[in-house]
C-alpha cells in the first residue's frame, strides 16, 4: 500500500511570496502617499499663489489711494487760502508756482520736489487744480478738479516707487473746512470721483476708477475719517475702487462696512470691511481692519497693527493676518 506523499513546499518559497506581497503593498502605499503629498503641495501652491495675488492687490490699492488722498488733502488746504501770500498751508517741499484767472476758472499750479512733512514719502511731479471763480471751497456743493501729472511717489520705508497720472473731481458736499471742526462744524463731508493711472515699480501700468465719500468728525489734531464707496459698475454697488490688478484681472472693490481712520493712529484704518471681487477668475477676498499682533480683534480703542484677509479662489480658501 502506497501512501500519497504530500508535496513539500519550500519554506524559502513561502518567505519569498510573503516578501513580494509586502513589497507590493509598500510600493502601493508609496504611490498613494506621493499622490496625496503632490495634491496637497499643489493645493498649498495654489493657495499661496492666490494669497500673494490678493495681498498685492490690497497693498497696491492702499498705496495708490493713500497717495492720491494725501494730494487731495494738500490741495484742500491750498485752495482754501486763495492766495500766493498765504504759505502756511503749502506742504513741505512743494511750491505754489502760480494762480491764474482764466475766464470763469481759477487755476492753481503746484510742484512737489522732495520729502513730505513727516519724512515718510518723497514726491516729485506736478498738480493742476481748477475751480470756478466766485465759488469758495467752504461753500456747500463747491467743487474743484485735481489733475496729477507724472507724480512720482517713493515710500522711504520700502524704497518702492509709484507714478500717478489722473484726474479727480473733489466735492465739498457739506460745506465748511476741516480746520473748523469742533467749533463751527460737527462733521465735514467730501466726495472724490475720477480715474488714476498707476505705474508700479515693476513697470506694470493700470487704470483704476474711484468713487469715495469721506466724513470727517472730531477736532483738528484728533480727527476721525469714515470712508464709504458710492460707485456703480457692472451690477456692483457701493464701489470705492474698480479696474484691473497687476495680472490684468478685472476687480471690483466695495465697502460693506464703513472703514474708519483715526488721526491718533497715524490715519491707519482701525475698523471696517471691504470686499474684492474678481469675477472672471472666480476669486474674492474680504479685508477686515482692526486687529492686533496676536490676531485678535481690538475692542478697547487701541490702535490696530494688523488687518485680516479671508480669500477664496474656486474651492481654495484661506485666512491671512498682515501688518498695516
Amino acid at each position: 500500500m502506497y501512501l500519497m506523499q504530500r508535496p513539500i513546499i519550500s519554506e524559502s518559497i513561502i518567505n519569498t511570496n510573503t516578501k513580494m506581497n509586502t513589497i507590493k503593498k509598500f510600493l502601493s502605499l508609496i504611490v498613494i502617499t506621493m499622490f496625496v503629498f503632490t495634491a496637497c503641495n499643489k493645493d498649498k501652491e495654489d493657495v499661496n499663489t492666490d494669497s500673494k495675488s490678493v495681498q498685492q492687490l490690497t497693498v497696491d490699492q492702499n498705496n495708490v489711494i493713500q497717495s492720491s488722498d494725501d494730494v487731495m488733502n494738500d490741495m484742500d488746504r491750498i485752495v482754501s487760502t486763495n492766495t500766493l501770500k498765504s504759505t502756511q498751508w503749502i506742504p513741505c517741499n512743494a511750491t505754489l508756482d502760480s494762480v491764474v484767472n482764466a475766464g470763469d476758472t481759477i487755476i492753481y499750479y503746484v510742484t512737489y520736489h522732495g520729502l513730505n512733512c513727516n519724512n515718510k514719502i518723497e514726491r516729485y511731479g506736478n498738480v493742476i487744480v481748477k475751480k470756478p471763480v466766485n465759488t469758495y471751497w467752504i461753500q456747500a456743493g463747491a467743487t474743484m478738479s485735481v489733475q496729477m501729472i507724472d507724480l512720482e511717489i517713493t515710500r522711504v520705508a520700502t524704497g518702492k516707487m509709484l507714478i500717478i497720472n489722473g484726474k479727480k473731481v473733489f466735492e465739498n458736499v457739506s460745506g465748511g473746512h476741516i480746520a473748523l471742526l469742533g467749533s463751527v462744524y460737527t462733521s465735514i463731508v467730501h466726495r472724490t470721483s475720477g480715474y488714476l493711472n498707476a505705474t508700479f515699480e515693476d513697470n506694470t501700468t493700470r487704470t483704476w476708477f474711484i468713487a469715495r465719500q469721506k466724513v470727517f468728525t472730531g477736532v483738528l489734531g484728533d480727527l476721525i475719517m469714515t470712508v464709504d464707496g458710492f460707485g456703480v459698475d457692472s451690477g456692483y454697488e457701493n464701489l470705492s475702487v474698480w479696474g484691473t490688478n497687476r495680472q490684468g484681472e478685472a476687480f471690483f472693490t466695495n465697502i460693506s462696512q464703513s472703514i474708519v481712520f483715526k488721526e491718533a493712529c497715524n490715519f491707519n484704518p482701525v475698523s471696517g470691511i471691504q470686499e474684492h471681487t474678481l469675477p472672471a477668475v472666480n476669486k474674492s477676498a474680504s479685508i477686515t481692519y482692526g486687529y492686533d499682533a496676536s490676531q485678535q480683534l481690538i475692542t478697547n480703542g487701541d490702535c490696530p497693527t494688523h488687518y485680516r484677509i479671508d480669500f477664496q479662489h474656486g474651492t481654495y480658501s484661506g485666512t491671512l493676518y498682515l501688518p498695516l
